[in-house]
C-alpha cells in the first residue's frame, strides 16, 4: 500500500475535510447538501475512522469507491488488521464494545475482504490549496516538520512502531495543549479525540465533533479553513 499521498490542486470545484465518521454516512450525507456539496466538482478528505460505533459501517467500501471521496486510515481501521493478524496485544471484548461487532460477527470472508480494503488506505494524505498543502493524519503527526512525516512515510527512514503508533492513536498534543505546529505545511488536520467544537493548536487542526454520537459532523473547507457545522 501507499502509506502516504498527494492530490494535486482542485481547479474545477471545492475540498472539504471531515471529522471521524463511524458508520454514520447517512448524516454525513445530510451534512454534505446543507454544505452545497457537489459531486461533479468537489472532493471529501476523511481523517479516518470510516468504520465501528454505527449502523453503517458496511457501507465504507461503497464511499471509499466513489472518486470524490478519499480517507486516511484510522485506528478502528488498523484494528480489523489486528484482529485477522491474530494480534495478542488486540482485546476482542474491547474491540467489540467499541463498536467492532459488525466485523466480528461478520463471515471470515467478508472479515478478509474489508481489512483488505481498509488496509490500502494511506495513513496520511496532502491536499494542494491556492493557499498552500494541507495535510491529514488519524490522531497526530509525530514529526515537527511536514517534510519528515513524508520522508518516513514514503521509506526515506527507518520504520519504527512508536512512530506507526502516533499516527492513529496519540492524542499528546491535545493533552499538553501542544501549540508548536508542524512546519512546512499550511495545515494539518486530525481527528481521533471527540471534542465540543474543533480546536486549533498551533497549524494543527482537531475537528472530531462526535458527528457519529451526540455531537455535529464538521466539514473544514480547505482552501478558506472555514467551518462549516452539521
Amino acid at each position: 500500500m501507499a502509506r502516504f499521498k498527494h492530490f494535486k490542486l482542485n481547479t474545477r470545484g471545492r475540498d472539504f475535510a471531515v471529522g471521524d465518521i463511524h458508520g454514520h454516512f447517512q448524516r454525513l450525507e445530510q451534512v454534505l447538501q446543507r454544505a452545497g456539496f457537489d459531486s461533479r466538482v468537489d472532493r471529501l478528505f476523511s481523517v479516518g475512522d470510516l468504520v465501528d460505533r454505527g449502523p453503517q459501517s458496511e457501507l465504507a467500501l461503497d464511499w471509499l469507491a466513489k472518486p470524490w471521496f478519499h480517507a486516511v486510515q484510522g485506528n478502528h481501521e488498523v484494528l480489523t488488521q489486528q484482529y485477522l493478524a491474530g494480534d495478542p496485544q488486540l482485546d476482542v471484548f474491547d474491540y467489540r464494545i467499541s463498536g467492532g461487532g459488525w466485523f466480528l460477527d461478520s463471515p471470515p470472508e467478508r472479515q478478509r475482504h474489508y481489512a483488505a480494503a481498509l488496509g490500502q488506505l494511506p495513513v496520511a494524505l496532502e491536499v494542494e490549496t491556492r493557499r498552500g498543502l494541507v495535510g491529514l493524519v488519524h490522531a497526530n503527526c509525530p514529526f515537527p516538520s511536514w517534510a519528515t512525516l513524508r520522508d518516513y512515510l514514503q521509506g526515506k527512514l527507518a520504520p519504527d512502531p512508536a512512530i506507526d503508533e502516533v499516527f492513529q492513536w496519540s492524542r499528546e498534543r491535545l493533552k499538553t495543549k501542544n501549540d508548536a505546529g508542524v512546519q512546512g505545511v499550511r495545515a494539518v488536520i486530525v481527528g481521533h479525540t471527540p471534542l465540543r467544537r474543533p480546536r486549533r493548536l498551533g497549524n494543527v487542526w482537531h475537528i472530531d465533533t462526535a458527528g457519529w454520537s451526540e455531537g455535529y459532523f464538521t466539514l473544514v473547507e480547505l482552501a478558506t479553513m472555514r467551518f462549516v457545522a452539521g
